[in-house]
């Protein structure tokens, strides 16, 4: 079943450019990406790890390249994962040219810190010789130091000059593969810099909120920041960055893109916070369907509500709805149309069973 929003957000129109055979920008799919906590020059791990953040939905990931073993790695890295890798470069050049030789589909730099322009010129050599794309990187944390100097401290008119620089940089060069970010750990200095820089260029932009916190906390700060630039229109791709296991950042990063109707990918939950009017336990149903529906890809609607006050009318929104009733006999709805009663015991066995059975109907008719 498909609900038509009540807003439509219509993005801002912007480049197209290629991180490997995922385009970002322009009427493409907002992407999601994470980044990898493991050594790098541990290709074990760092395979793994990866493979985890596509199973979560991420369609890019990035790996900090710190020295020559780790770009090394890339080599053969690569070879075992499904989606692009962006490697992670700061201050030394050289690691940017070895990552795009070695299988990078992306580069993450900052001009300002890398130095000479001839060094930022080889990068970019390397990245054209190797199909290679760029992210400008402008950080709050480590702006040039004679922006700093002319507006004193970090804020959005100093991270857009700084963007803008590099932007020239690369456009003297000839290179348009790029995308750029200017991101603070302050949720309205991001938001200022973001808006600000959607005005003057046609870039994709890549938004995020840095070194956001833990799991709750960055969560939070990362839907206001995020939430409120792409219901303006703004973003073309982004990452949720958190103190815990990357895959909850993919887990973070979708959930706000399904809430915005701007992508919607495996099962959309909606469920009441339970009281006592409940009929079985709210609470403890969602938790296991969450992780007995997490391999579904296909976008599903289920809502789970404890009592009729609200059941009715939020199932007849879904795909799949339950809506506990008395004596343990809960209502089934399948789009929107009371199905059959079940007994609070075969909630989960029935909901799992007509989610699955949904998922096949939906992907045999594509």
């Amino acid at each position: 079943m498909s609900v038509r929003p009540f807003r439509d957000i219509r993005r801002r129109k912007t480049k197209v450019i290629n991180v490997g055979d995922v385009k970002i920008g322009g009427d493409n799919p907002i992407s999601v990406q994470s980044m990898t906590n493991t050594l790098t020059t541990d290709v074990k791990a760092t395979v793994n790890q990866i493979n985890d953040i596509a199973e979560e939905g991420a369609d890019i990931v990035r790996v900090s390249c710190p020295d020559a073993e780790s770009t090394n790695a890339l080599k053969e890295i690569v070879k075992h994962v499904s989606i692009p890798v962006v490697a992670d470069i700061h201050f030394h050049y050289k690691r940017a040219i070895e990552a795009a030789e070695n299988g990078a589909k992306c580069l993450r730099i900052n001009p300002g810190n890398i130095g000479e322009e001839t060094k930022i010129h080889e990068i970019l050599s390397a990245a054209k010789n190797n199909g290679c794309s760029v992210r400008i990187g402008v950080n709050a944390g480590s702006l040039e130091k004679d922006i700093l100097d002319k507006f004193k401290e970090p804020c959005p008119e100093a991270l857009v000059e700084s963007a803008l620089r590099n932007i020239k940089i690369l456009e003297d060069k000839d290179f348009f593969n790029f995308k750029i970010s200017v991101k603070s750990s302050d949720v309205f200095l991001s938001i200022g810099a973001y808006r600000q820089l959607s005005k003057v260029c046609d870039y994709p932009l890549h938004l995020g909120i840095t070194e956001a916190g833990s799991f709750v906390s960055g969560s939070i700060k990362s839907s206001i920041g995020l939430g409120s630039l792409l219901m303006d229109g703004i973003g073309d791709t982004i990452r949720i960055s958190l103190s815990d296991n990357p895959t909850k950042e993919v887990t973070i990063g979708n959930e706000i893109l399904k809430s915005l109707n701007l992508r919607n990918r495996g099962v959309k939950i909606i469920s009441c916070p339970s009281c006592a009017r409940q009929a079985f336990q709210v609470i403890d149903t969602v938790k296991i369907l969450e992780e007995k529906l997490s391999h579904i890809k296909t976008p599903i609607t289920l809502s789970i509500i404890g009592c009729v006050v609200n059941g009715p009318g939020e199932a007849a929104m879904t795909d799949i709805g339950i809506t506990g009733g008395g004596k343990g006999n809960n209502m089934l709805y399948l789009s929107g149309v009371q199905n059959e009663k079940v007994l609070t015991k075969d909630i989960i066995e029935k909901v799992v069973t007509e989610v699955e059975k949904k998922a096949s109907e939906l992907e045999n008719q594509k």
